[in-house]
């Protein structure tokens, strides 16, 4: 047996109970079994026990969590690229929306398909390493799609929330931008440039739309899909990964990958793109509810994990 936060009924943070009776998962072929050290919170995981996506859910009991860091334990017979001893990180549900598993990582343990791994970088620790799969995946992924390349512009919405100080980053660092812009509040401004961006926007003094310059791409990583078209320029585009948005913009919703990480582990390694974690993290394995508590309160910046687990 093994200790895990799950949930039985969708609902608000009372719904989780910490378990103390939940079996260690069987892997499959594919699958390694990775002794989970450090978890982190994405607004997906309380959407998800909030019931947004029941039509497609998994059946309850549900055990919390996409991102994990932690040491392989166990091997499928079909796995080539691990093997026990490992130190490896990734979000472990592929497919957040249309097929998410009962299994995540807010366990002890917790069973990942090879393909959604990859090594953990060789400067992180377990904690920084799991603030990354999701929110970096989902940076690079966006950006990818928006077909964004080396001199073009981009404008940033949230930029200091988990995913946008990666796209800052991802953008300057790793695509080329001639120019990044983000924006957040009058408190985070300094942090925004300490990322690379060289504008920022306060967004409580200044509106997206009155803004003089307009970009090739603007990311919005806060859900003001209406803003973000009016600061494209005439050949641009936006990118929601909150919810629809009008034309010349489209949403996305991540497909989990092993790829993007191990492509991203050596901008990593050398420094060039670094982790962004709360202040608050990290929480202990049993204020998982307080941790979520905080999360729901859209005051975070960076990332919130949870370590040790157990």
């Amino acid at each position: 047996m093994m200790k895990a936060w799950r949930y039985d009924e969708y609902g608000g943070v009372d719904v989780m109970k910490l378990a103390t009776d939940e079996p260690i998962p069987e892997i499959n072929d594919d699958q390694v079994l990775v002794k989970v050290v450090a978890a982190a919170l994405n607004p997906v995981d309380f959407k998800r026990r909030l019931g947004y996506f029941k039509d497609t859910d998994s059946p309850f009991p549900i055990i919390l969590g996409h991102d994990l860091a932690g040491i392989v334990v166990k091997v499928g017979s079909k796995v080539k690229s691990f093997k026990e001893g490992d130190e490896v990180y990734g979000d472990l549900q592929e497919h957040a929306l249309a097929s998410p598993t009962r299994f995540g990582s807010l366990a002890e343990y917790a069973p990942v398909e090879e393909r959604l791994l990859a090594l953990k970088p060789k400067n992180l620790d377990f904690v920084q390493a799991a603030a990354l799969p999701l929110a970096i995946e989902t940076a690079y992924e966006g950006l990818e799609r928006a077909g964004f390349s080396e001199g073009k512009s981009i404008l940033v919405m949230n930029g200091a929330g988990g995913v946008g100080s990666f796209v800052i980053q991802l953008a300057k660092h790793v695509f080329g931008a001639s120019k990044v812009a983000a924006t957040s509040s009058t408190g985070k401004l300094e942090l925004l440039k300490s990322l690379g961006a060289d504008i920022a926007i306060d967004y409580t003094k200044q509106n997206i739309e009155d803004l003089p310059d307009k970009y090739d791409v603007v990311y919005d990583a806060i859900g003001q899909s209406e803003k973000a078209v009016k600061a494209v320029n005439e050949n641009g585009v936006a990118v929601s990964i909150t919810g629809p948005i009008p034309p010349p913009g489209f949403l996305f919703v991540l497909t989990s990958s092993g790829s993007w990480l191990r492509k991203l582990n050596p901008y990593i390694e050398s420094g060039k793109v670094k982790v962004l974690l709360d202040p608050k993290s990290p929480y202990p394995f049993d204020q998982v509810k307080e941790a979520f508590s905080y999360l729901e309160s859209h005051r975070a910046t960076g990332k919130l994990v949870v370590y040790p687990i157990p």
